[in-house]
């Protein structure tokens, strides 16, 4: 995992450069039927959601990509647990979706390659109010808390996950933040956040066990070098600068 192209890193606002060929993320097929099962599954690391690979990405990205899974990072009661951070600010927690290019027959196959994998990723904060779409997820996370439990998860609508606007975002070439930390993502960090209630939050923090049967937190990794990577903005991170005359 000592590659130059590794994932997370800091986002900093002041060096992202604006690039207006950004196009919004247009997703399609993420609202699924109640009668479509999803396998939720305690992994030892995270939490994962299988999403059927009518899941895609419609726009944003020069090339198809489908939907393989989500899983979360977060930290812990006393302390944040995003992977990306923005200006040096760690966020409460953090959602990825993971898709791979169609090009490719499979994840596995798609994952060492350079265009191989596209993930979709937004912060969330405690709020006011339950959220419905997370609710989905943590009211099953007592079914699975012990590593390797899974259990079966009626479809809802995935695009809830995230944020309703999916116009304003960075970008980046990165890596998968876990081992083998393969450098072939093309990263989507959102700029909106999602709202999760405080009883919420605790559910994610302190309900699944690790493999050393501890509670399972602070599931992130620190920042990585950017090694002269740039950011791309698809919106005005910084006020032009007025030039007055004279």
């Amino acid at each position: 995992c000592g590659g130059t192209k590794q994932s997370p890193i800091n986002v900093d606002t002041a060096q992202a450069i604006f690039s207006p060929d950004l196009r919004p993320i247009q997703l399609s097929g993420y609202s699924l039927p109640a009668n479509e099962l999803l396998k939720l599954k305690n992994n030892g690391h995270t939490v994962v959601l299988d999403l059927p690979s009518s899941l895609a990405l419609a726009g944003g990205y020069a090339q198809q990509y489908r939907a393989a899974q989500l899983h979360l990072h977060w930290g812990s009661p006393s302390g944040p647990g995003s992977e990306h951070t923005v200006n040096g600010r760690r966020f409460a927690a953090e959602i990825h979706v993971v898709h791979y290019n169609t090009k490719y027959d499979s994840f596995a196959e798609a994952m060492v390659h350079p265009d191989g994998l596209a993930v979709l990723g937004a912060f969330l904060e405690v709020g006011h109010g339950e959220n419905q779409y997370y609710h989905e997820i943590l009211k099953h996370l007592d079914e699975i808390q012990e590593v390797g439990q899974e259990t079966l998860v009626p479809g809802f609508n995935i695009a809830g996950l995230l944020p309703a606007n999916l116009k304003f975002y960075f970008h980046y070439n990165g890596s998968l933040t876990t081992p083998p930390c393969f450098q072939t993502v093309k990263w989507t960090i959102f700029n909106q956040t999602m709202l999760l209630s405080h009883h919420q939050m605790s559910m994610l923090v302190s309900t699944l066990r690790s493999p050393d049967d501890e509670l399972l937190q602070n599931n992130y990794r620190p920042v990585q070098n950017l090694h002269g990577r740039r950011v791309l903005a698809s919106f005005q991170t910084t006020p032009p600068v007025k030039h007055t005359p004279g």
